[in-house]
């Protein structure tokens, strides 16, 4: 590839290895240098090779975050862990920008810790705390029976092992529709009409997860969804898919909507996005000093910079299992 040619912020992504949504943070933070061709955003390679030439780990900084797929972290999984022995090592199970803000807090003020991030699901993530091959697990699971987020699935995932829920921040979630909803596609029940076809998550998602419980509390059947099997991995490929025309209605957080263009977003409910840890860590000075970073008013202010939270209980501890 030509050094001088300019990438799509996807392109940027697919070559780190991380998510297009990351891309746009890195942008914003200054880490990245990207520039506007019209309305899309170009970044030089040249300054991608800077970028990586900068995260490589020397003998001096030990301390710098790996950033893992899902495939290596697996195999790592495999190959070495069978159950997390050393507090130092840290694993973040999650798919927001806010949890790499988070690890990059730790690398800056805890030298000799190691953090690796699992870029997987809620269901997933919970499975994986529950089995000991994570430290950390979020989530957004809405259950439909009492109307809640995530305190009934952490109960039932990590049965007889006590955990604190801690609020990272509340995210609006909702419809992606074509500009202008040419469908007038406004509630769930518009999932069932005949004329229109719809993108959907994979399972274990926490949007996955509120569909089929939505589903289920309405009284919809799935089989009457046009596109119901069709999958996408994360809210920019199910937005991304809308905005070619792929699907007529898709469904994700507003803060992807605004950053795709061709869309629109109709929102349907808060969702509330959590972290969860297991009480009996709190014995590592880590998993402390990790709740007191989410609580200060620096991570507060860097998470406000990025747009599109509600911080109102960011670092409390709302439920306890």
């Amino acid at each position: 590839m030509d050094n001088e040619k300019s990438l799509t912020a996807i392109e940027v992504a697919e070559l780190l290895k991380i998510t297009k949504n990351t891309v746009y943070e890195l942008v914003k933070r200054g880490e990245l240098p990207g520039y506007k061709v019209g309305k899309k955003l170009r970044i030089d390679k040249d300054d991608v090779d800077s970028y990586i030439n900068s995260q490589k780990i020397t003998k001096n900084n030990r301390s710098s975050i790996k950033v893992v797929s899902n495939e290596s972290l697996k195999e790592e999984h495999l190959n070495n862990i069978k159950k997390l022995e050393n507090p130092n090592d840290i694993i973040i199970s999650g798919q927001d920008v806010i949890l790499d803000v988070l690890a990059e807090n730790i690398r800056e003020k805890f030298s000799d810790i190691r953090v690796l991030r699992s870029n997987v699901g809620s269901y997933a993530s919970l499975y994986d705390l529950y089995n000991d091959k994570i430290s950390i697990s979020t989530a957004h699971l809405w259950d439909g029976d009492t109307n809640e987020y995530n305190t009934a699935f952490v109960r039932k995932m990590l049965p007889g092992i006590s955990c604190l829920i801690i609020n990272l921040a509340y995210r609006n979630v909702g419809f992606y529709v074509s500009k202008g909803n040419p469908h007038k596609i406004n509630t769930w029940m518009d999932l069932s009409k005949q004329n229109i076809s719809m993108i959907n998550r994979e399972k274990g998602s926490g949007i996955r997860i509120l569909l089929d419980e939505k589903l289920r509390v309405n009284n919809i059947d799935r089989e009457h969804i046009k596109g119901y099997a069709t999958e996408k991995q994360s809210h920019s490929a199910v937005a991304r898919s809308i905005a070619r025309g792929e699907g007529d209605v898709g469904i994700g957080n507003e803060k992807v909507a605004s950053q795709v263009d061709g869309i629109d977003f109709v929102q349907l409910q808060e969702e509330r996005y959590d972290l969860v840890i297991r009480e009996s860590d709190l014995k590592y000075p880590i998993y402390k000093l990790i709740i007191q970073t989410i609580q200060s008013e620096e991570f507060k202010k860097e998470i406000e910079s990025l747009g599109g939270y509600d911080l109102k209980d960011i670092g409390k501890i709302l439920a306890k299992t």
